[in-house]
């Protein structure tokens, strides 16, 4: 704004983080404390944010509101199904190599009709996947992952729930060019993996202003190799999001649109991921939406469960997940999960606060 902006027209860097609408008050405060904003600082902060500078003088009323800024405020995450209920995202991988359910929906035909499945099972995310990240596994070249998985969404936008945007499309990627072709091909969400590690991936979702799961890890695919040691995973793993999550804030990626994702699987023994688990309700201090991925993975083996014997195993960490806190589980059996989630949202006063945990399904069952 030209303004001196410091003791002796010094001009001092400052990094700001928050949500849009934590932001936008801030423009106000800033806007009333002192009616030319603090030196201009409020100007700039409202075009860095995207709405309008605040109105300034007896005019404005003094209060600073304007419509656009209302409704895009109002707009941060109201409509998410996460938003006020643990919510179901089915895995639909089109991979041929997946370590559950590798080649079960790689023709197009399949993928729609395992959709179909999921959105009459309850489901309210359905999470689109063109390479596996089990351990050991092969990358995927961008062109050879765009041509899974873009068909598949474009595919499967003929299930009337995903068409009408009542079913979310996430795509589990972390190459930008995948990412940035799914949103065009009408994903809503970004799952990556790497936790936002590729600045241009930052740049691809702050550009889309999507939601956006940032996942916890040291490897990804994961490495068989790997040995991690952690004090204590829980707060290791906090510490390390909230690192992200200061670079998704420079990137511009608005923090009402970010939901973390503790990495269960990835670089943590069987141990640690029961430790995560029990206390993923602990994530919620990042101020963000948690998600607990956790369906058929190797932790289950410690209880004694094959890797073909884990679906009675995975419904029940769903019900201590959705239990202690989780916002989103990820599963591969969209019905028997959801009916753990509705069971979980009862005991917990779903049913005693007038609401419907099943929220469409029939008893979640």
């Amino acid at each position: 704004a030209g303004e001196d902006r410091g003791a002796g027209g010094e001009r001092v860097p400052v990094t700001v983080a928050g949500t849009v609408a934590e932001l936008r008050a801030l423009v106000d405060r800033l806007d009333a404390a002192d009616g030319g904003g603090l030196g201009g600082v409020a100007a700039d902060l409202a075009a860095a944010v995207g709405t309008e500078a605040p109105a300034t003088g007896p005019e404005s009323g003094g209060d600073g509101e304007s419509g656009d800024g209302d409704d895009t405020s109002d707009d941060s995450g109201r409509d998410f199904p996460w938003t006020d209920r643990t919510a179901v995202m089915g895995v639909l991988n089109v991979t041929p190599d997946s370590f559950h359910d590798g080649g079960r929906h790689a023709d197009l035909d399949d993928a729609v009709a395992g959709v179909e499945r999921m959105v009459d099972a309850g489901v309210d995310v359905v999470d689109v996947g063109g390479e596996s990240t089990r351990p050991g596994a092969e990358p995927v070249p961008v062109e050879a992952e765009i041509e899974r998985v873009v068909p598949t969404i474009e595919a499967i936008q003929s299930v009337p729930a995903v068409g009408s945007g009542e079913v979310l499309v996430s795509v589990d990627t972390r190459k930008p060019a995948v990412a940035e072709a799914a949103l065009d091909a009408g994903a809503d969400v970004i799952n990556d993996v790497t936790g936002l590690e590729d600045p241009e991936m930052r740049s691809v979702v702050a550009e889309a202003d999507c939601p956006v799961i940032v996942m916890h890890s040291l490897d990804a695919p994961v490495d068989p190799d790997a040995d991690p040691e952690y004090d204590d995973v829980v707060a290791e793993a906090v510490d390390a999001l909230r690192e992200r999550l200061a670079l998704a804030d420079t990137a511009g990626i608005d923090r009402d649109r970010v939901i973390v994702d503790p990495g269960l699987g990835f670089g943590k023994s069987p141990a640690e991921d029961f430790e995560l688990l029990a206390r993923c309700g602990e994530f919620a201090a990042l101020g963000c939406p948690v998600l607990v991925g956790h369906s058929h993975k190797s932790l289950y083996g410690a209880v004694g469960r094959d890797a073909d014997d884990r679906e009675h195993a995975t419904v029940a960490g769903t019900a201590l997940a959705a239990d202690r806190g989780a916002d989103i589980v990820r599963v591969h059996d969209v019905a028997e999960n959801r009916a753990a989630v509705d069971v979980a949202a009862a005991v917990n006063g779903a049913l005693r606060d007038g609401g419907d945990p099943a929220e469409g399904s029939e008893d979640g069952a």
